[in-house]
Order: structure tokens, then C-alpha cells, then sequence
């Protein structure tokens, strides 16, 4: 039988512990993310395993619960635990560790006390993989318009006091970290989380987008990350996966759906785009995830959007997908849509961008043209707060 007054006792105690206030019958679906991630924490401690395992730990904590964890840590080294800590953030590291490895495409490249190596010549360990043929024959815009697209101080509940403008036709690559608010921006931009101050111009008028809809009205759109959860619908064809954004224009007198244009449309945007699918009325579910990501994509140019949003665009699929991905990006910015790409792939970011944004830590840490993007300047500006470098 379960000891109930035992585990929750015990909660109680790990709970202080942590310097955490919940209860032990709280439900975790109502907690932050942030305390998500210290339950799934405190899990990890509970165990009492000799060997313990933190990969990116303090995504989604603040600074005070970072060094509530980092005192847990501290307290494990004491009792001679070993401890295995990943992370991208240069400042924790060597604050909490004791050697560093670094790994470069699955290998070790370099391992090393910590303080016995800058941060740059750590940078420098992971940098060094080259870009491929593959960017530098692209086809890219060279006719780069007005601005179209500002951001002004803008500041949400994840990210503080962003401000960048992009030009018609132009590629504005987002680098950073996991958990530095790149998607964040994006969503706010999208009318997915409301933007508490700051202001967005569009072609030089002020909007306000406080939904999906607003947004999609001022003709930006939005391919998200989560492909799966956020951008197919499984359950539906092809077609009507394509089709969703445009369904009113293709209503007709009698207010129903024009099939047979709707059909046309979509084997359309089938060839334009190389999605392999047996035909139209396939379910989109049974195509391969590269397949799906363009069938996304084409629904969203069918909208002739003026922003296009890509977030991730070529996560989870195969490298010949992604080299399709980027002809279509720059097909995309040679039409004049302007292009907001977020990715963590840096080759991919300074392959594809005419410029690229970073953000470290919900905010911009530094603008870089394509001339002066590199891994290790990006990384950098990614990974350390120059007041610590």
C-alpha cells in the first residue's frame, strides 16, 4: 500500500529544500513552466542516484531559482554524486563546473579545466563545421525594398524590450539559445501572447495585433515550430490542409466551397512546392515530415502573406528536404515577402540571412550582417553577457 503521509511528507521536505511554496496535492499542470522544470528537478535529486544528469536545466528558471539549483548541486558534489551538466550558457558553466567537455556533431573536440580555457577558445572548440555548396548556390533576392516591418520596444510576459525593423524581401535570421525567446517574439508578433507594451508598424502604420486574426489580416503568417501540434491538421487531406487559409475566397454563390477550384489549387502548390504525396486527397498524416512542412508552408503562401514567419522550418526533416526548404525560402524573399526565419542551426542562419538578430536571454543582444555573421561572433553574442566576457 502507498504511504500516503510519507510521500507527502517528503514532498514537503524536497519542497523546502528547493525553497519552493507549492503543496504536495497541487496539480503540476497548473504550475509555470518554470516550476515544471524544478518538479522534474527535484525528481532527478530525489532518487538519490550516484550519477545525475542536467540537460539545460534553467531554460524556463529565473535567476533566483538558478541559484537555489545551483546550491542543490553544490550540496550533490559535497556528498560525492557525480554530476553531468549540459548547457549552452557559458556564465553556469563556469560557475558549477569543475571540467569542461565540449562535443562537436556527436564527437568530443575538446575537454579541459574550467578556467583553464576562455570563453573564446571555447566558442572556438564548437565552431569550425563548413557551410556547404548548398548556400552558396541558392538564388538569392538582390533587390531588397522599403521597410515594411517594426518592431518597437516591444515587451511581453517572455521577452523585454525587443526592437528591429525588416525590409521587403529581406531574410531576418533569429539566433540564440533554447529558452532565449526567439519563438516568444514570434508568437507575440503572431497575436499568440499579448504584448503588454511597445508598438508594431507595418508598411509605416501602427497596428495592433492582439490575435491570430489580426495578424493574418495584416497579411503575416506563421509556420510554428511544433509541426505536429501546431501546424497540420492529421485528420484531413492534403487539400484541406493547404487549403485552410484561403477557404473564404473559395466559397462560391451559393456559400459553399468550390471543390473543384480548391482541387486545383492544391495540386498546384503540390507541384510548385515538391510535395510528394500519391495525390491531393491524401491524408497529410501519412506523408513524411519534410512533406508535411511544405504542405504548411504552401498553405500559407496561397494567403500572399507580406511576413512570413518560419520558426524551426527545417526541424525534424531530412537534409535533402532542408535543401529544398532553403530554395523556396529565397524563392519566398525574391518575390518580396519578407522573412522572419528562427533557427538553430547556425550554418542554416548564416546561410540563408541578410541579416540575423540574437537574442540572448529575452532580449537583443546584437544585429549582424550577413558579412559579419559567423558562428563564433553569433555564439558569442548568444552565450555571454559582454559585461562577464
Amino acid at each position: 500500500m502507498v504511504d500516503f503521509e510519507r510521500m507527502n511528507r517528503e514532498t514537503r521536505e524536497i519542497c523546502a529544500r528547493f525553497g519552493l511554496q507549492f503543496t504536495p496535492d497541487e496539480k503540476v499542470s497548473r504550475l509555470s513552466a518554470a516550476m515544471q522544470q524544478m518538479v522534474e528537478i527535484m525528481k532527478a535529486v530525489r532518487r538519490d542516484s550516484a550519477i545525475i544528469a542536467f540537460d539545460e536545466p534553467t531554460a524556463s528558471l529565473s535567476d533566483k531559482e538558478i541559484e537555489i539549483l545551483f546550491t542543490i548541486i553544490r550540496q550533490l558534489k559535497a556528498q560525492n554524486k557525480v554530476i553531468l551538466y549540459v548547457s549552452h550558457r557559458m556564465k553556469e558553466i563556469s560557475q558549477i563546473s569543475d571540467e569542461v567537455v565540449v562535443f562537436k556533431d556527436g564527437k568530443i573536440v575538446g575537454q579541459v579545466e574550467t578556467g583553464k580555457a576562455t570563453n573564446d577558445e571555447l566558442i572556438r572548440m564548437m565552431v569550425g563545421r563548413p557551410l556547404g555548396k548548398v548556400f552558396e548556390e541558392l538564388e538569392r533576392n538582390t533587390d531588397i525594398g522599403d521597410t515594411v516591418l517594426e518592431l518597437k520596444h516591444m515587451t511581453t510576459d517572455y521577452v523585454t524590450d525587443v526592437s528591429f525593423s525588416v525590409r521587403k524581401g529581406e531574410i531576418l535570421g533569429f539566433a540564440g539559445l533554447v529558452g532565449a525567446g526567439r519563438t516568444e517574439i514570434m508568437r507575440a508578433l503572431f497575436g499568440l501572447d499579448p504584448i503588454l507594451s511597445g508598438e508594431v508598424w507595418l508598411e509605416g502604420k501602427r497596428v495592433s495585433i492582439s490575435s491570430p486574426q489580426d495578424a493574418i489580416a495584416h497579411g503575416i503568417a506563421m509556420v510554428p515550430e511544433d509541426r505536429k501540434d501546431q501546424g497540420i491538421l492529421p485528420n484531413i487531406s492534403v487539400k484541406g490542409n493547404i487549403s485552410i487559409a484561403i477557404l473564404k475566397t473559395l466559397l462560391n454563390k451559393l456559400r459553399m466551397i468550390d471543390n473543384a477550384r480548391e482541387t486545383k489549387i492544391a495540386e498546384r502548390a503540390i507541384e510548385t512546392y515538391r510535395i510528394r504525396t500519391p495525390g491531393a486527397d491524401k491524408q497529410i498524416s501519412q506523408l513524411s515530415g519534410g512533406n508535411q512542412q511544405k504542405a504548411v508552408l504552401a498553405r500559407w503562401l496561397e494567403m500572399r502573406p507580406k511576413v512570413l514567419i518560419l520558426d524551426e522550418p527545417t526541424k525534424g526533416i531530412d537534409v535533402g528536404a532542408k535543401a529544398e526548404f532553403y530554395s523556396i525560402i529565397c524563392q519566398c524573399a525574391r518575390a518580396g515577402i519578407t522573412v522572419l526565419l528562427v533557427s538553430s542551426e547556425l550554418p542554416e542562419i548564416i546561410g540563408l540571412s541578410d541579416r540575423v538578430v540574437v537574442i540572448r536571454e529575452g532580449g537583443v543582444s546584437a544585429i549582424v550582417d550577413r558579412e559579419n555573421s559567423n558562428e563564433e561572433h553569433l555564439l558569442r553574442y548568444a552565450m555571454v553577457d559582454e559585461k562577464d566576457a
